[in-house]
Formats: C-alpha cells, sequence, structure tokens
C-alpha cells in the first residue's frame, strides 16, 4: 500500500495509507543512541496508553497496532479546528464541548501535553446512539436534532501526553489552549475560551485547577514583561 506523508513534526512523521495513519518518531541525532531509544521508546509506549485510556472517555483515534517506534491509528477524516473554527456558527459551542471533552481527560489524570486547535478535528457520523456527542447551534436549546449527521470534536496527536494528578499540569494544559485560540483565533480567542472554560467547569478538580491557571498566566505576563 503506497504511502503519502501528511504531517512532519519536531518528533514524528505521520503517513496516511488508505483509512490508517502511520506515525513513525524520530531519531534525533544530536542524543546519545541510547538515549535516543530509550525516549523514543518511552513516548511511544505512553501515548499509546493515553490514546487507549482516553478513547474510553472521549473521541480520539484508535490504536490499530504498534511497534517499538511506531504507532498505526485510525485515520480521522474531518475539519481540523486551526482551519475552520472561525467561520462554523457553533463555534462557541463546539469551544464549550472541548472544555467538556478536556475536563474528562483531566479527571482520569491524562494531561494532552500539546492541546491546540491543530490537534482538534471537527467530525460527522450518524446521530444514533451518539447522544452525549451532541454539539448545537450556539442559539438552539438543547433537543435531539432531526439531522442525521452529528458534528463532534476529535481529540489527535498525544506524542506529548503523560498523566498526572497534579492542578498544574492541568492548568499548563488549558493555558496551552488559550496560547493558541490567541494565536490562531485571536478575533474571537476571549469569547472562545470563556466557552472552553464553561464546559471545563464540569470537572469536579474544575475550582483548584482554574485556580492555578491564574499562576500560570500571570507567571507568563511576568516572564514577557522582563
Amino acid at each position: 500500500m503506497s504511502q503519502k506523508i501528511i504531517s512532519q513534526g519536531a518528533e514524528a512523521f505521520l503517513f496516511k495509507q488508505g483509512n490508517t495513519v502511520l506515525k513513525q518518531r524520530i531519531i534525533k541525532s544530536y542524543r546519545l543512541p541510547v538515549l535516543d531509544e530509550k525516549l523514543r521508546k518511552q513516548r511511544t509506549k505512553r501515548e499509546i496508553k493515553s490514546l487507549e485510556k482516553a478513547l474510553l472517555l472521549i473521541p480520539v483515534p484508535k490504536v490499530l497496532s504498534s511497534s517499538t517506534y511506531e504507532i498505526t491509528l485510525e485515520h480521522i477524516a474531518g475539519k481540523k479546528l486551526s482551519e475552520h473554527l472561525d467561520t462554523l456558527k457553533n463555534a462557541r459551542t463546539i469551544c464549550k464541548k472541548i472544555g467538556i471533552q478536556l475536563a474528562k481527560l483531566h479527571d482520569a489524570n491524562i494531561i494532552h501535553g500539546d492541546l491546540t486547535t491543530s490537534n482538534l478535528i471537527l467530525k460527522e457520523v450518524e446521530r444514533q446512539g451518539l447522544k452525549d456527542l451532541l454539539i448545537l447551534d450556539d442559539s438552539q436549546e438543547p433537543k435531539v436534532l432531526e439531522e442525521p449527521m452529528v458534528p463532534y470534536v476529535v481529540f489527535i496527536d498525544f506524542g506529548l501526553s503523560f498523566e498526572s494528578s497534579r492542578a498544574e499540569d492541568k492548568a499548563v494544559d488549558l493555558h496551552c489552549l488559550k496560547e493558541a485560540l490567541e494565536a490562531r483565533h485571536f478575533k474571537h480567542a476571549e469569547s472562545f475560551f470563556k466557552a472552553v472554560l464553561q464546559g471545563y467547569s464540569t470537572s469536579k478538580n474544575a475550582p483548584a485547577v482554574l485556580q492555578r491557571l491564574k499562576a500560570v498566566e500571570n507567571r507568563g505576563r511576568y516572564k514577557h514583561a522582563g
């Protein structure tokens, strides 16, 4: 089967193979070979563990197979939110859903590690059996949609993910998303992030994490001011 490279990041190459994506972790020549092998192996195992745990909670790509430094994943066909969020009528509702889903991850102590709108895909599936994934237009009251297809958000790229119960790590995850919104969606960033926080308030640890978020943001402001 032919391969088509779809992404080349700092950590890995992504190749599309039919309805699957092959992720290959890149050798870092500046690291000692023994250390490089250890890190690539650890991060591959950690990513698989995060994805398999997250799949029980929110929409993420399924792990189909793996080897020491490679993962074969389900290909998610949909709209990358970094390219479409600003033009969607229900953008704030989608942001609220992102917050709800992130809350589920954090309550299970899964830290995404690189949460940007480039790592969020808007996908459509048949409505039946997916009431918990419904995303309605901002102007609508919650109700069952008549349309046969339902839009929902898929979190992708758990390459920098890890497990942590610390409010600090969860706050940094939120701060990463806020910075991504400000950089890519600056016209609506404040409104979008407020919607994210509204959704995130469903987390059992939301008060502690949001309090910590203020400290993280203050640290960032102090660093920029210096």
